[in-house]
């Protein structure tokens, strides 16, 4: 067993149009600009979105993977600032709905890389299906990413109340996103813990605001994160701002330091459901 520490992120959010997708991919790009060597995995196994957001082209997809016809190294992708993409197949309701064979067969390719991986990034789809939830359960740590819209609050209390009620989780971190100050984004955060705290035993903390800038939208036209277009506009900032805290979060003690405890953990939660 490798005994190389990696920190596993799950970014989700309960609903669609929150901004997950550019979380994810901007804090992993910002990571990267730390030196950690990051490797960043769609984790919408039905609706690609990583590469068409970046503009790459996969030429293979993670279900060639399950499909025996290659290894994980051979359908990696190289993304800016020398981050490494895992892409989802996009379209495929196969995908969308893995059993827990199929989960313990993609996520087993991940061993190979325990050594040359510092942090995993998992961008899950939006919404509550079993593949989003096997992913969170597995990470070390939860990014549950909100926006000031009534719909992203009460999903992202959804997905924090099963999370907590049928699988245990019991800390996230939340992130405000697009919003117009950071008193916005205090008044989200506060929103939240308020439901929480009178019917949840969970613990939420407050990791940060993204701002709504135009130059994200900007970027995305580009098909280029913004960190890596526009690095100095504030989004790119809050972005770093945000990795910097991420690079301090504690490793969790052997063995759960380990991605081989990832591995257990989505293939044992796989089998549970």
């Amino acid at each position: 067993m490798s005994i190389h520490p990696v920190q596993v992120v799950a970014v989700t959010g309960g609903k669609g149009g929150v901004g997950k997708t550019s979380v994810s991919v901007n804090l992993a790009i910002s990571m990267a600009n730390l030196n950690r060597r990051v490797l960043l995995l769609d984790g919408d196994l039905g609706l690609a979105n990583v590469d068409i957001m970046l503009g790459v082209t996969a030429k293979r997809n993670i279900e060639d993977v399950l499909n025996g016809e290659c290894s994980l190294k051979d359908i990696l992708v190289d993304g800016p600032c020398g981050i490494k993409i895992v892409p989802a197949s996009s379209g495929t309701q196969h995908m969308a709905s893995m059993g827990a064979r199929e989960h313990g067969g993609l996520i087993h390719a991940f061993s190979e890389f325990s050594d040359f991986v510092d942090v995993l990034i998992i961008d899950t789809a939006a919404g509550i299906s079993d593949t989003v939830i096997s992913f969170v359960r597995a990470a070390q740590e939860v990014i549950v990413v909100v926006c000031n819209e009534p719909t992203s609050i009460t999903d992202a209390y959804a997905l924090i109340k099963l999370l907590h009620s049928e699988h245990g989780l019991c800390r996230f971190n939340v992130l405000a996103s697009q919003v117009r100050s950071q008193q916005e984004g205090r008044t989200l955060f506060t929103k939240l813990t308020k439901v929480t705290d009178r019917f949840l035993d969970v613990a939420l903390q407050f990791v940060g605001c993204i701002p709504f800038d135009e130059y994200v939208r900007k970027a995305i036209q580009r098909q280029r994160a913004v960190c890596d277009a526009y690095p100095r506009s504030k989004a790119s900032l809050a972005f770093k701002t945000l990795a910097d805290k991420v690079d301090h979060w504690p490793l969790p003690a052997s063995p759960r330091g380990h991605l081989e405890f990832f591995v257990d953990q989505l293939v044992l939660g796989a089998v549970n459901q």
